[in-house]
This record gives C-alpha cells, structure tokens and sequence, in this order.
C-alpha cells in the first residue's frame, strides 16, 4: 500500500488529513504529483503558513522590544534608587549641623560650649542610630581581629592577656556589617 493509497483510503474512510499536517510535510515527490489539483491548494497553505510565520515573527520582535524596555526602565530605576538612597540619611544629619551652625554663633564660656556640643553629640548619635549604626564596645573586652584593629600591645599584669586596654578610634557596625573596625591598645600579658 503506497501513501496515495493510504491518504486515499483514509480520506474515503471520512478522516481529512489535510488538516492534520500541513502541506508538504511527510510527502514525497510521487505524492506531490499523485495530488495533481492539488498544487493550488499547496499554494494557499504556503501563503497562510508565510503569514502565520511573519505574524510570529513580528510578535518575537515585539516582546523582544518590551523585554529591552523594561530590562532600560529597570536599571533605570536602579540607578535613581541609588543616587537618593542617601536622602534619609542626610536629612537626619541636617538637624546636627543645624545645631552645630547655632552652637558657633553664640558667644560663651567653655562650660556652656562644651554642654553645648554634648547636646549635638547625644542628638549626632541619635541620628546615627536610627540609621542602624551602632559602636562597636572595645575598652575592657577581649580582643576580636573581626571588630578591633590592633594598634599597640600594652606590657601590664593590671588585666588579662589580649583584653583591649583602650581605645584609641571608635569602631561601627551598619546593622550586622562592620563599617570601622575600632583601633585599639591591647594588653600582652606572659605572667598571666
């Protein structure tokens, strides 16, 4: 039973299989030719194949296009969320210069001045705080390479072996990441 015969059986059975595969696929040239009238038909399902094809095409260039745009807008948004991410941090600091700004136009005696810049540095701290920067706690702890950078070891038998004596620059931490490490004196202790 050859394809001509079996298309034909099929087709005389009541099932089209025209429909089922599109022109072309599975035939031979001696099918092709078995057909006869049916190049016709051939052609207008290349025709509707051609615009099915150049519809898909168009709607790939399409999306490909609203990908690009929102792959833009997004960087985009990116960057701008960057260049003002700082904006809350500064407008805490305003207040703190504010004061700093009032704290150098008047004129007093130094118990004033210094009362003064306390103020500032209790509201500076506060600041700081709501923007989750906390100080590291060195002065009496034990030394810790992650948070501490040490500067000087200190000869004594006044304290423990590698327990941070003083400290010379404050260190911080940005919620659990360290911004500063503290610069600190430690204790070297042999007899201890």
């Amino acid at each position: 039973m050859s394809k001509v015969n079996g298309k034909s059986e099929a087709k005389n059975a009541g099932l089209d299989l025209e429909h089922e595969l599109p022109a072309g696929v599975g035939d031979d040239e001696a099918t092709v030719t078995a057909r006869g009238g049916e190049s016709s038909a051939s052609e207008s399902e290349l025709q509707k194949l051609r615009a099915e094809r150049d519809s898909l095409l168009d709607r790939l260039a399409r999306t490909q296009a609203e990908f690009e745009n929102a792959r833009r807008r997004a960087s985009k948004e990116q960057q701008e969320f960057r260049d003002y991410a700082a904006a809350d941090a500064i407008k805490s600091l305003l207040p703190v210069v504010d004061s700093l700004e009032r704290a150098l136009q008047v004129k007093s005696d130094a118990a004033e001045l210094r009362g003064g810049v306390e103020l500032i540095y209790k509201q500076l701290q506060a600041a700081l705080a709501k923007l989750s920067v906390h100080p590291i706690v060195s002065k009496g702890e034990a030394f810790d390479p992650r948070y501490h950078e040490a500067v000087e070891m200190v000869e004594t038998t006044e304290a423990p072996d590698h327990q941070v004596i003083e400290e010379l620059q404050r260190g911080y931490k940005f919620k659990d990441r360290l911004l500063r490490p503290a610069m600190v004196k430690v204790v070297r202790n042999h007899g201890k």
